[in-house]
């Protein structure tokens, strides 16, 4: 039997930057029978405008909140470098187009490195450019593709798995075998705990 374990994430949120090292070692430890499947969220939709400063003060916080929880390391020179804007869905685009080149968890590890380490805006279009040039995808084409119908239409489908399974927030894991579906208990720094959820669900024939 096969089961799909859908990681809903989005490649802008600081919470799913966080998970990352303890997703990596889950991914690790999985039985082969489990595929783990990446599933954009789309925090927030596309946008030009400038983020409102109590928002930017808000997700600020967050990133000081995250590194005291959990120890993640944040680049705090975002906020002075760049225009931040309330919008990922382009973000959540380049990483579908790069699951179409075999280079997803690449443009994830980018996307997240670019934003949070150097200080980066993947709400722009120019810097997910760079970012797929730095992955070795064809530049050009997926400049194009970015922008294109068929990837904003893709990601509105993507967007209805995510809500078909009842996810909200992010990051979230949900087991799936066949039609039905459980959610696992996300814990940051302690992926046995996980694993362990996953596999007495299996065991227990919860399905």
């Amino acid at each position: 039997m096969i089961y799909t374990l859908y990681h809903v994430h989005d490649p802008m949120c600081s919470w799913c930057y966080a998970f990352k090292p303890t997703l990596d070692e889950l991914r690790k430890n999985l039985k082969d029978n489990i595929k783990l499947v990446h599933v954009v969220g789309g925090l927030a939709k596309h946008s030009n405008e400038d983020m409102p400063l109590n928002q930017q003060e808000m997700i600020s916080n967050i990133w000081y909140e995250i590194e005291a929880k959990v120890g993640t390391k944040f680049n705090h020179d975002f906020w002075k470098n760049c225009k931040p804007r309330r919008s990922t869905y382009l973000s959540c685009q380049a990483t579908m187009l790069a699951r179409y080149d075999n280079k997803e968890d690449e443009m994830i590890e980018a996307i997240q490195e670019a934003y949070y380490l150097k200080a980066m805006n993947p709400s722009d279009s120019s810097t997910l450019v760079q970012l797929a040039k730095q992955i070795g995808m064809d530049e050009v084409k997926f400049e194009k593709d970015l922008h294109s119908e068929k990837i904003e239409k893709d990601l509105m489908d993507e967007l209805n798995l995510r809500r078909s399974i009842n996810v909200r927030s992010f990051p979230s894991l949900v087991l799936k075998y066949k039609k039905e579906t459980y959610p696992i208990n996300i814990q940051f720094g302690d992926y046995k705990a996980m694993l362990a959820q996953i596999e007495d669900m299996i065991e227990n024939t919860y399905f």
